[in-house]
């Protein structure tokens, strides 16, 4: 299915000449964070709820034109970028327009979620590993080699948290066991954040510090 099947347009953007106690009206109808507005057809941006529910309900909308916040993505935008969209404007709902500027109306963030749901990353059986190394060392070629070479698949990889030094990933390796993908990526001086349960490295170093405790405790 296409991500533009997606696209909802059983709510029509307001008039900027309508007045906020109708868009504060559509709030309380609905639950979306946002609701689009048009000027002589054209559209403008979104008014929040927040914005809405502070000004007086007698006011037209053009009154409060200044919190139209403009954003969109196009229907050639891929869902990765319109997932960051949501996330950027803090949005529940993304007007879409297309290359002449035409509203075609709205995607929901739900429906992208499920969309990112779908994806192999979540879908498919498989074990999550956390990993950490310097910003300037990692490779995401070696990180590839690293976990085909002991005949596993990567289902996907995303950078999950970087500092000025430092960068976490996260990747979905096909469901098979992680030890040896783990005591690889020690070997390339990937310090491992959060692996599977299979990590016997750990556990070995845990089984060895409890017999030290009771033997020094003989």
């Amino acid at each position: 299915m296409q991500l533009q099947d997606f696209v909802i347009n059983d709510i029509k953007p307001l008039s900027i000449t309508d007045k906020i106690s109708d868009l504060q009206m559509l709030f309380n109808q609905l639950t979306y964070s946002h609701i689009p507005i048009k000027k002589e057809g054209v559209y403008l941006g979104c008014i929040s709820e927040t914005d809405a529910h502070c000004f007086d309900g007698e006011k037209s909308i053009n009154d409060c034109n200044y919190t139209i916040e403009g954003f969109f993505v196009r229907t050639t935008t891929n869902w990765l970028d319109v997932l960051e969209a949501f996330a950027e404007h803090d949005s529940n709902i993304m007007p879409v327009l297309d290359e002449s500027n035409t509203y075609l109306g709205y995607y929901e963030l739900n429906d992208i979620i499920h969309l990112f749901n779908e994806t192999p990353f979540f879908a498919e059986p498989g074990g999550i590993i956390i990993i950490e190394k310097g910003i300037h060392d990692y490779s995401f070629s070696e990180i590839s080699q690293i976990v085909e070479s002991n005949d596993a698949k990567l289902l996907g990889a995303f950078i999950s948290k970087m500092s000025t030094d430092l960068v976490q990933i996260t990747l979905k390796i096909s469901n098979t066991s992680l030890n040896d993908i783990i005591q690889t990526f020690r070997r390339y001086s990937y310090n491992i954040i959060s692996g599977h349960e299979e990590d016997s490295y750990i556990e070995s170093l845990k089984e060895r510090s409890q017999y030290l405790d009771k033997y020094l405790n003989m």
